[in-house]
């Protein structure tokens, strides 16, 4: 019986898709014993022959027989398409699984359907983690940011697997800690895909100024970026923004003009703008992002409308053809670049902070930041100065009050205006840049025309409205036409 025992894994992966291999011989790299599991079973047979050929990894061709094989509390991790096939996975393991046993989601799971699972699971005896997992294969593979979420008794029996495994910054701090109850990690991850969605968003719009405004080549366009990563936008998507720029197709011209411009999508960009409409939260960067995916999908349309619709000629031919001009309005992108980032991610933190409310999490925004810090998509030197930010004001209420952010918009508010308004003059279209600015302009006025639209609400609903010389809490409406009546709405707002 002994030698069974030495021979019992420490953790078992369903879902043998690039993701799941590679974070299981990221496992097996750190020491721990995986069994590994794919419904289809030859794909099980398929890995341990080839890509798992030499290590500790062991196969299972069941869920009995991968239970099996596990150390208790046994630790069952799905990475497998989010939505029915990880139900019908929990269906599938509850009956082999005893009291105290943990199920972990990896996939991209909606953070709602996390908080179901936590429950039905904890009514069942078990423990259940749903976590975020983000860096791509190769995080995967070589340590990505790990979000994890769900029965916090379940943290210490996977926490030294999860930062084993994770990405390290920092001199060793892995990206991974416990983000908190139910849903909570893997609404962290949606939040992270939805500031994500506007990094890309905002780097294709600086990409699209030059190429398109100041007529520059990808290999130009290449130095850039380059020299963008050197400085505050140093980060991964300005990284491979580079090097996709200075790759050339077969026969040597570049490879992004080859590229058809409708972009996809999965889904946790559109979750995170649903969940901010929910709890009245204007993200409105990530909101732009979504919808000029969307746009660019309209590929049939906008072909036509290209020829019917008329506007100015999108060239900035007087910028490019003066080096000092064009070297400046350069400078101006980056601004415009990096001042939109800040916005986003305030507003990124402005959702974190109200969802911590609604669904009372406790949330550590600076360790949240940290976990972004390495190995995920949106990994940047920016999310090092986020965490300064809420290591030295746990309580800030919104990134652009802190006093760093505060000093970069301002340095960088000139020429992120002057990019907004050269790109409206001539017709390129920025809507991430211009919706950061729209934005920052409405949060930093004391007073909005709201007044007027409460008017109108009153006007033609009876909705009410506050005065401005009457205290907070007072509702008025007026009859507003000399026929209307006296009463109020109550029942229902529009």
């Amino acid at each position: 019986m002994e030698p069974q025992q030495k021979l019992q894994a420490d953790i078992a992966l369903i879902g043998l898709a690039v993701m799941g291999q590679n974070l299981i011989l990221n496992m097996n790299d750190h020491g721990f014993t995986v069994v590994a599991y794919n419904r289809t079973a030859s794909k099980v047979d398929d890995f341990l022959n080839n890509e798992a050929k030499g290590t500790k990894i062991i196969g299972a061709h069941s869920v009995e027989e991968m239970v099996s094989k596990l150390k208790r509390p046994r630790r069952v991790m799905m990475l497998v398409k989010a939505g029915q096939a990880v139900d019908e996975f929990i269906e599938q393991l509850i009956p082999h699984l005893e009291p105290g046993d943990i199920i972990i989601d990896g996939g991209n799971s909606l953070f709602e359907d996390t908080n179901r699972r936590v429950k039905y699971c904890e009514s069942k005896g078990l423990l259940y983690v749903g976590t975020g997992v983000s860096g791509g294969e190769e995080g995967a593979r070589r340590g990505p940011s790990i979000m994890p979420g769900g029965s916090s008794e379940a943290w210490p029996y996977v926490k030294e697997i999860f930062q084993a495994v994770s990405a390290k910054v920092d001199g060793n701090v892995p990206c991974c800690d416990w983000v908190g109850e139910g849903g909570a990690g893997h609404y962290v991850k949606m939040i992270h895909n939805g500031i994500e969605y506007g990094d890309m968003q905002l780097i294709c719009e600086a990409y699209n100024i030059m190429k398109n405004g100041l007529g520059m080549s990808a290999d130009e366009m290449h130095d850039v970026f380059g020299e963008w990563n050197t400085g505050e936008l140093d980060s991964y998507l300005i990284e491979i923004t580079r090097d996709i720029l200075a790759k050339k197709d077969d026969d040597g011209l570049p490879l992004i003009d080859k590229i058809l411009d409708t972009a996809g999508q999965k889904g946790t960009g559109k979750w995170t703008v649903i969940n901010s409409q929910d709890l009245g939260i204007p993200i409105t960067l990530m909101a732009e992002a979504v919808y000029s995916r969307c746009v660019s999908a309209l590929k049939d349309e906008r072909v036509k409308a290209s020829k019917k619709l008329k506007g100015p000629r999108p060239t900035l031919s007087t910028i490019a053809n003066n080096p000092e001009k064009k070297k400046q309005f350069i400078n101006d992108i980056r601004d415009a670049l990096y001042a939109s980032k800040i916005v986003s991610y305030a507003q990124g933190y402005m959702l974190m902070r109200a969802a911590a409310k609604e669904y009372g999490w406790n949330l550590n925004y600076g360790g949240i930041a940290l976990m972004w810090r390495g190995g995920c998509i949106i990994r940047s030197r920016f999310l090092g100065k986020i965490k300064d930010a809420y290591d030295n004001n746990p309580k800030l209420s919104n990134l652009l009050l802190d006093d760093y952010f505060r000093a970069e918009i301002k340095r960088s508010q000139k020429g992120w205006r002057n990019i907004v308004a050269t790109s409206a003059k001539k017709g390129i279209p920025v809507p991430a840049f211009a919706t950061a600015l729209s934005f920052f302009d409405q949060y930093r006025s004391a007073v909005l025309p709201a007044n007027l639209l409460q008017a109108q609400r009153d006007y033609f609903g009876a909705h009410t409205y506050e005065r401005t010389d009457k205290p907070r809490g007072e509702f008025f409406h007026t009859n507003w036409t000399g026929h209307g009546g006296s009463t109020s709405s109550s029942t229902y707002n529009v």
